[in-house]
């Protein structure tokens, strides 16, 4: 059997705790993004870049109507990506835009 010393029982636990510690961020990976070909991004009519929405399909479409500036948006108006609550848990681009959009309050 192993005589064990303090100094190696200090060192083990430091470095088990931290593994520990560390196992959270590890294990938290960044959500999935929706894709324009997923069932409910056809259904909403979303696309990635605002820009590219048919005005002849969706006739109250402004330009100026993005995902950081509708209220549905989870995030701040500078992200590229963010929640959704139509979404659930997938990102959606900031610039993007769907049939959904709301204006968000002022």
């Amino acid at each position: 059997m192993k005589d064990t010393t303090r100094r190696i029982f200090i060192i083990r636990t430091v470095a088990g705790g931290s593994a520990v510690l560390a196992l959270p961020e590890l294990a938290r990976a960044a959500p999935p993004r929706v894709e324009e070909s997923d069932e409910t991004a056809k259904a909403l009519g979303y696309l990635h870049d605002t820009s590219k929405v048919d005005k002849k399909r969706f006739p109250k479409h402004s330009p100026t109507q993005r995902c950081t500036n509708c209220s549905f948006f989870q995030g701040s108006s500078t992200d590229e990506w963010g929640g959704c609550a139509m979404f659930g848990r997938k990102q959606i681009a900031g610039p993007g835009w769907c049939n959904a959009w709301a204006a968000k309050p002022a």
